[in-house]
């Protein structure tokens, strides 16, 4: 429970705050609401999330101390001020031309205007944040050099395909074009625009770690370079951070439209999350379970998929985190009964 402990002192913290701002805005049923829906966004920000602690930890595991402190300490201050509060702000600054202040006093004295601005714009938020993550499957999935396959010859196989010079970037050039299709003609600029930024951080992130890694820790993929730490991995995670809250905060309007209870729901979730992230990198969770890295992906990937499906559907965030989750699960299973055919291979005939 030590990994935990701050995690709940935090969410002792938030509670107090949005138990507060209920009472303050609606009396005693108000309290009561916001710990409820503060509590409700919590849950459902760890459950989107969790497979972005698996692979957070699998970056993590081989960083120094100074640059792990940094990204727990420093990282969490980003994930929750940045990206669940300053973001949504600036999207509809931008989107409706006026100051942060004045949006600021929008989503607390109009927060249905300022939902509708925010969820106007949830295509380009989708397609940044969808591409990204797509981005981050595909350089896993299109590996050539792996050695562990979760899914077998077919895994091996669609490895292979990493041969082709830049292919993720292909593939997810070609899903952004075909995703057009899903917003009306004068959004598909801004659609396009976004999924491109996305894109284009993405590999800037990795020029980024190729232009600062020591020579002897070579590599040209952005995973096995962030690994040891660094300006270009603490970028990396916190891109990978940002495009996951994405779907939260977007999601979380459909709960509540406080402002207020959204950041402080997010913000316990957060902190789980980060918590999750140290023990599974302390306790050694993925040495132990070989496939909980490949089923983060996978459920990164099916993110992907469905953020950018959101963009035409609506897909209940419900089923986004109970997917993920059923990645993850099927992955340990997978890797306890890999774990027991491995030792019973080692004893003695």
């Amino acid at each position: 429970m030590k990994h935990f402990r701050i995690s709940f002192l935090v969410t002792a913290i938030c509670l107090v705050i949005a138990g507060w701002w209920g009472y303050r805005t609606g009396g005693v049923a108000g309290a009561l609401s916001g710990l409820g829906i503060a509590l409700i966004l919590g849950v459902m920000e760890i459950s989107l999330s969790f497979d972005n602690a698996v692979v957070n930890a699998s970056v993590l595991k081989t960083w120094d101390a100074f640059w792990r402190k940094l990204f727990l300490g420093l990282g969490i201050i980003i994930a929750v001020f940045g990206m669940r509060l300053l973001f949504p702000l600036v999207i509809v600054a931008v989107a409706a031309d006026i100051g942060l202040a004045d949006v600021w006093t929008l989503a607390l004295n109009n927060p249905d205007e300022y939902s509708r601005h925010l969820t106007d714009h949830h295509a380009e938020v989708a397609a940044f944040g969808g591409i990204f993550l797509l981005m981050v499957f595909l350089n896993f999935v299109l590996d050539h050099e792996k050695e562990t396959h979760w899914l077998g010859n077919f895994e091996k196989k669609l490895g292979s395909l990493g041969k082709i010079s830049s292919i993720s970037v292909i593939v997810a050039l070609g899903t952004l074009l075909g995703c057009m299709s899903f917003v009306a003609e004068g959004q598909k600029f801004a659609v396009l625009l976004s999924g491109l930024w996305g894109l284009l951080i993405y590999i800037g992130v990795d020029a980024v770690s190729n232009f600062l890694e020591k020579e002897e820790e070579g590599g040209s993929n952005v995973g096995d370079m962030v690994k040891r730490g660094g300006i270009g991995g603490f970028l990396y995670l916190e891109v990978l951070d940002a495009s996951f809250s994405f779907d939260g905060v977007i999601g979380a309007f459909a709960i509540t439209k406080d402002v207020v209870i959204i950041m402080v729901g997010l913000a316990i979730g957060a902190m789980f999350v980060r918590s999750m992230t140290v023990y599974l990198v302390e306790k050694g969770t993925l040495e132990a379970y070989v496939y909980l890295e490949h089923g983060a992906h996978y459920a990164i990937g099916i993110l992907a998929v469905i953020m950018l499906a959101s963009m035409k559907f609506h897909i209940p965030e419900i089923f986004t985190g109970l997917v993920g989750v059923a990645f993850i699960a099927a992955s340990v299973w997978s890797s306890v009964r890999y774990r027991k055919k491995q030792e019973l291979l080692a004893q003695p005939a």
